[in-house]
């Protein structure tokens, strides 16, 4: 068997076939299969004797097949019924248009079935049920059998296989990592243990006690690479120290001149970013603050003073019409101080010739802000001083290094839009110092929000209607899938809505729809164009950008909200009440359930992303956080961010090895692993 390492695309046969499918449930290499744990367990454990069983009962059978046919129905449906005995008597097997069944399955094999026992008249039959051949290790029957996250084309039992032959095959491989210390002192299983009983455990209490042994990892290992990063930021970088008093007239001057008070928060995040610019050790910091707290005007004093110490600055954001937002915004506030800001994309039409290794002589700019063109290797700087990464979540380790290298050691301020409770920050991003804008500018309406029951659905299209007519209002309509899925009926699929509304609901108005399969340039044309007034209603996957200023987009309606979390209905609340105009956000919601209904109306009252996302942590987990999946560091496989004392537990570990980290080899080998596959996830 290959070794763990291996990327599954370079593999032939059946690995290749599926690697892309595999790639969507982070599975990139073959030992990413073992991190790739259950989420539940079906019990087929009881294993019965046919002359025993029970209407009703769940059960393992086993026994040797009598016969096995497929038998048509007039209407084109195939059924397999199959005659299995054991010492005790026969039983009737039934599956329902799985032809394959007949063939896989022989007279005379000996097959173990797990499913449910139903009464068919006078006879007993099984229905459905899984089932393997042979004599010996079972591992989809007559056991706990791990059910696991899939996607198109990859089942759980085929999972399961692969997991199976793994551990067989590659035992040696899965090394233990902690130190025996470690492991005693937190009542930790080794790690093989851990991996095997996480899948094939013969008690839930048992995979529970493997959980906690991966789950410690999990967490231990992002606290320590995150501590070893900050120790070497801190131990070999010497960055460039602005003068501060020099310039602290220019710089009153400037906040003087703001169309705009700033808030407190804005202030105190502004002196933290000035403080670590005083120090020689680059500034690292983290700014989070919900869409509209004013991170942007945080980033252009930043970028002032950096000016003023005769250093440029650059911006690095994640879409096109992102880029030129900021382009917009940095533009009126900076450049009648005498700053040339320009705008580098992929379709921007400057004039990007190299005709010399420093750079462009007749191209000269004190701020550059672009998409990821600016990382280009055509793209570079006379003097980096500072380097500021909007949405940083969104682009990889590698990206942010090689942006961070135009310069020599500057200093580098992430911001992010995505509300993160400070526990959840404090560990995943504990190389960064963070700071908080949990204000609102003066003046900025708060956006009414309201739950609308689906008894209330017709009035609100009334309402909306009226709204475009007499005011002009433009809407995002938000559903959480593009195409229909099979096992979620009542999601409305985006594709499938768009056509109801323009065709049932919204006949005389200007619909545009947006989704993830459309490609990046279609993305931009039809912000572009909504932006542009040219539709009144957007129907959209929760693709629509965080941060995206469209000033006429008042309304908001989000279908089947009750499926998102409260942090992810935040962000998406927050595309409209970009202007004076009051803004609106209607939570569309067809379940009768009141514990979720009283989630959902913590989004009436409550209006600041990390008191939500910490609501959220509470009440259903940290799943829904971060919304849909997110590119740069890897979130949480299997430890949980609500879990408090498991946090403290592995942060005090981690701690203690700190700077000792030599000491254990095969920890310093795990921890380099990690920042290899952080840098190259592919």
């Amino acid at each position: 068997m290959p070794t763990l390492t291996i990327k599954i695309q370079t593999l032939g046969g059946v690995y290749k076939r599926y690697a892309s499918s595999l790639e969507k449930l982070g599975i990139v290499r073959l030992g990413d299969f073992l991190y790739h744990v259950p989420f539940r367990y079906e019990d087929y454990a009881l294993i019965s004797k046919i002359s025993q069983v029970q209407p009703g009962e769940v059960v393992t059978i086993r026994g040797k097949v009598l016969e096995i046919k497929n038998e048509y129905t007039r209407r084109y449906f195939v059924i397999q019924k199959a005659k299995i005995k054991d010492q005790s008597g026969v039983i009737d097997v039934v599956w329902f248009n799985q032809p394959y069944i007949v063939k896989s399955i022989n007279q005379g094999d000996k097959v173990s079935l797990s499913g449910k026992i139903e009464k068919k008249g006078s006879r007993l039959q099984i229905s459905n049920p899984d089932f393997e051949l042979g004599e010996d290790e079972f591992i989809h029957t007559g056991r706990l059998v791990p059910i696991y996250p899939e996607t198109r084309g990859v089942s759980s039992k085929w999972i399961r296989r692969q997991v199976f032959r793994l551990l067989k095959e590659n035992q040696k491989e899965i090394e233990e990592y902690l130190p025996s210390d470690i492991l005693n002192r937190n009542g930790l299983q080794n790690l093989f243990d851990a991996i095997y009983k996480i899948h094939f455990p013969l008690s839930l209490e048992e995979a529970e006690v493997a959980k906690k042994r991966l789950s410690f990892d999990e967490l231990f290992l992002m606290q320590l690479s995150s501590l070893k990063r900050r120790g070497e930021w801190e131990k070999n970088l010497i960055g460039f120290v602005f003068d501060i008093k020099k310039y602290n007239g220019q710089i009153h001057e400037f906040i003087k001149r703001l169309p705009f008070e700033l808030t407190s928060a804005q202030k105190k995040a502004i002196s933290e970013i000035f403080t670590d610019f005083s120090m020689e050790k680059p500034m690292n910091r983290l700014l989070e603050g919900d869409v509209g707290s004013g991170k942007t005007v945080v980033a252009a004093a930043a970028m002032y003073l950096a000016y003023l110490n005769g250093f440029q600055s650059v911006l690095m954001a994640p879409t096109e019409i992102l880029a030129q937002q900021h382009f917009k915004t940095i533009s009126s506030l900076l450049e009648s101080f005498g700053l040339r800001v320009e705008l580098r994309t992929s379709s921007s039409k400057k004039n990007w010739k190299l005709e010399t290794p420093k750079g462009y002589p007749n191209w000269k700019f004190d701020i550059l802000i672009g998409t990821h063109a600016v990382i280009h290797k055509g793209v570079n700087f006379e003097k980096l001083g500072l380097v500021v990464i909007d949405e940083q979540q969104r682009f990889g380790v590698e990206q942010r290094s090689i942006l961070r290298k135009k310069g020599d050691n500057p200093h580098v301020l992430t911001m992010t839009a995505t509300p993160i409770p400070r526990t959840i920050a404090l560990t995943m991003y504990g190389d960064l110092d963070l700071s908080i804008l949990d204000e609102m500018p003066k003046g900025r309406r708060i956006i009414k929000t309201w739950l609308v029951p689906s008894a209330k659905r017709n009035g609100a299209y009334e309402w909306i209607k009226k709204q475009i007519k007499e005011k002009g209002s433009q809407v995002f309509i938000i559903c959480p899938f593009i195409e229909e899925s099979e096992s979620i009926v009542t999601v409305k699929a985006a594709t499938k809505e768009f056509e109801n509304l323009k065709k049932n609901v919204f006949k005389n108005y200007k619909l545009a729809l947006l989704h993830g399969k459309l490609k990046s340039k279609e993305k931009e044309r039809v912000l572009s164009e909504f932006k542009n007034k040219k539709f009144d209603i957007l129907v959209a996957t929760p693709v629509v950008e965080v941060g995206i200023d469209i000033p006429n987009a008042d309304i908001i309606l989000i279908e089947a909200s009750e499926r998102f979390g409260l942090s992810q209905l935040h962000q998406l609340r927050g595309r409209v009440g970009r202007s004076e105009r009051q803004a609106y956000c209607l939570l569309f919601t067809e379940t009768g359930s009141p514990q979720t209904n009283t989630r959902l109306k913590a989004m009436e009252k409550t209006n600041f992303g990390a008191e939500l996302a910490e609501l959220d942590l509470k009440i259903r987990g940290p799943g829904e956080i971060y919304g849909t999946a997110q590119s740069g560091r890897n979130l949480l496989k299997i430890a949980s961010f609500s879990d408090l004392n498991l946090i403290k537990q592995t942060k005090k570990e981690a701690e203690a090895i700190g700077s000792k980290l030599t000491k254990y080899p095969k920890l310093k080998q795990k921890i380099e692993e990690i920042t290899v596959k952080e840098i190259s996830p592919d």
